[in-house]
């Protein structure tokens, strides 16, 4: 599972670059700008090399740069002209494309240099919205296309995480807490994706709420001893690979045990929790979408 990929199909280029195979496929004729190798097949396949490049390359063509003319850098001056692009306009999509460049090249000092950048003209909050959600909805794909591996999302996940923390810390010691309700915010166990919860609780900090993060993999029992303890809880939670599916509402039915009869509130976002109602529960259930949908209730 930790083993790094290394190679990579033409439809992974597609997925990761945005350009489509026919017209990597042409440029690669035309302009021998890539040189994948063959399997025994006769498929093509690609490198880390190569990947760099055409996402430097996609960069360079979506800022109005000829791809006739790209052709006829040299490799050192690609990327030179690209890091310099993203440094100095940092727009949303080159922004998005220099992250990806600092996950598969494993560049800490590009992704610092590109979030540096993004904060001359953004809050924090602007960069998480406009930039984080869209590059993290973009991982979810290449999850699904198997383009990515853990140690990539892992790297970039807790770069990010940094971020929110810092951001949380700095907002938590400066701010007045409300605590008439508590916010309690945790993941099922065998969940591990806990950006979008990490974000949630700079969001009700900046508000000034009082936060409870409990984080990853958390057994159900771990929620006894809280509910005694405060009058008014909202318990809020992210599914994104669990409860597997077969648990989901044997999971759910355990909770709504728990807040029978009580005011406390559950709130889920993410993947599973798209198709799911709160309808048949006893307890207040509230299903989002996804993270920016509860954003917009809070």
């Amino acid at each position: 599972m930790n083993n790094i990929k290394t190679s990579f199909t033409i439809k992974d280029l597609e997925n990761l670059s945005g350009i489509k195979a026919h017209t990597i496929r042409i440029w690669e004729k035309r302009y021998q700008l890539l040189k994948p190798k063959r399997t025994s097949g006769n498929a093509r396949y690609y490198g880390t090399i190569d990947l760099q490049k055409l996402l430097n390359v996609s960069l360079l063509s979506k800022n109005k740069y000829k791809i006739s003319k790209i052709a006829e850098l040299s490799e050192d001056a690609i990327v030179l002209l690209a890091r310099e692009l993203a440094n100095k306009n940092a727009l949303i999509d080159d922004s998005i494309n220099s992250f990806k460049m600092s996950m598969f090249s494993f560049d800490q000092a590009l992704f610092n240099q590109t979030y540096n950048q993004l904060l001359i003209n953004k809050t924090f909050r602007d960069v998480f919205k406009e930039v984080f959600i869209p590059f993290l909805d973009h991982i979810g794909l290449m999850w699904q296309t198997n383009t990515l591996t853990p140690a990539h999302e892992r790297f970039i996940s807790n770069l990010i995480s940094q971020k929110i923390q810092i951001n949380t810390e700095k907002i938590q010691q400066s701010l007045l807490v409300d605590d008439s309700e508590v916010y309690v915010l945790f993941l099922p166990e065998n969940e591990i994706h806990e950006l979008g919860l990490m974000y949630l609780n700079y969001e009700f900090s900046l508000r000034g709420k009082k936060t409870i993060y409990l984080g990853q993999s958390i057994p159900t029992d771990n929620l006894n001893s809280l509910l005694v303890m405060f009058p008014k809880i909202n318990f809020i939670s992210s599914f994104t690979v669990s409860p597997d599916d077969s648990q989901l509402d044997s999971y759910l039915n355990e909770i709504d045990a728990k807040l029978k009869n009580t005011p406390h509130e559950l709130w889920v976002f993410g993947y599973k929790a798209r198709h799911l109602s709160s309808k048949g529960f006893n307890s207040k259930f509230v299903f989002y979408k996804s993270l920016i949908d509860l954003l917009k209730e809070i």
